[in-house]
């Protein structure tokens, strides 16, 4: 068993470790509402629209989370404003937000003489460089986002399933969606600088999906999704240093594979009850009519 345990035994695969299990935590609170919303694709725009941010921080020497905050704040008010205009539909906005914060965002890096260094690491991040103080930080916003899902869950499970409800009950979709949304970018933020905007997705997304057919309730979603993640960590720091393959993009490639194998078993077990549930035809003989 030491090629199970050995890698663990290395003080930075520990701390990538730790660092894996709260970044999976974070994203599954905020990936089950993602899921359930059918938000994918906002999720993408708002993860690679944290780069400008990251660009100016980068070359000014300042604090990367400070500047990936600050993006995040600048789309999360971007998609809320161009939510509420009548004319244009919310896929085209987020659309458009993200392909101008993303050349944004490299027009910037342009700038830097490690450009493709600077680049490749905020696409795909490094989760082997995890500091002690990193991990405060992913804890402190594990908390805050534990925090926000306990007081808005009311809110976000009728924003979720019935928005018009929510209206009805006084609950406040708008401000709801605004308050999901800081969530969401809250887990990015968390999320950017260990497996990077191009893989948080991995973590963000595939965990939950894969919880969705196994879990009753949503608070079970996030129980199950915060545990897979939690393995697709442990199997994929396992696998990229017995393979010698980036320890993020294993991460996420893992995640990927546990939701193809949850559905592909979900799948089994629903052609198993279906051919169980089908009433079996019993052979009746056919009465002959009297002949005269």
């Amino acid at each position: 068993m030491e090629w199970l345990t050995a890698p663990f035994e290395v003080a930075f695969v520990q701390r990538a470790l730790w660092a894996g299990i709260l970044v999976s935590a974070t994203c599954a609170l905020a990936g089950t509402w993602v899921v359930l919303r059918g938000m994918a694709f906002l999720g993408d725009a708002m993860s690679h629209g944290l780069l400008p941010g990251v660009a100016v921080a980068a070359l000014l020497g300042g604090n990367l989370l400070v500047g990936a905050v600050v993006s995040a704040a600048v789309m999360t008010a971007g998609v809320t404003a161009l939510g509420r205009t009548p004319r244009l539909s919310q896929d085209t906005g987020i659309g458009l937000l993200f392909v101008g914060m993303l050349s944004l965002g490299v027009i910037i890096v342009s700038r830097s003489q490690s450009f493709a260094v600077d680049l490749t690491g905020f696409l795909f991040g490094d989760v082997l460089a995890v500091r002690e103080s990193d991990l405060g930080l992913l804890a402190g916003a594990l908390l805050l986002a534990l925090l926000v899902s306990a007081l808005g869950h009311r809110a976000f499970v009728a924003l979720a399933f019935d928005e018009r409800k929510a209206r009805t009950l006084g609950l406040r979709p708008r401000v709801a969606h605004a308050v999901l949304l800081g969530l969401l970018a809250l887990a990015i933020v968390a999320s950017f600088h260990i497996v990077g905007t191009l893989l948080v997705l991995g973590l963000l997304i595939a965990p939950p999906a894969a919880a969705l057919p196994w879990a009753r309730g949503v608070r079970g979603v996030m129980v199950l999704a915060a545990a897979l993640g939690t393995a697709a960590t442990f199997g994929g720091l396992l696998l990229s240093w017995h393979l010698r393959t980036a320890a993020g993009a294993t991460v996420s490639a893992l995640a990927v594979g546990l939701f193809f194998l949850s559905h592909l078993a979900s799948g089994l077990r629903h052609r198993r009850r279906a051919h169980r549930a089908a009433p079996s035809t019993a052979i009746t003989p056919t009465t002959r009519p009297n002949e005269a």
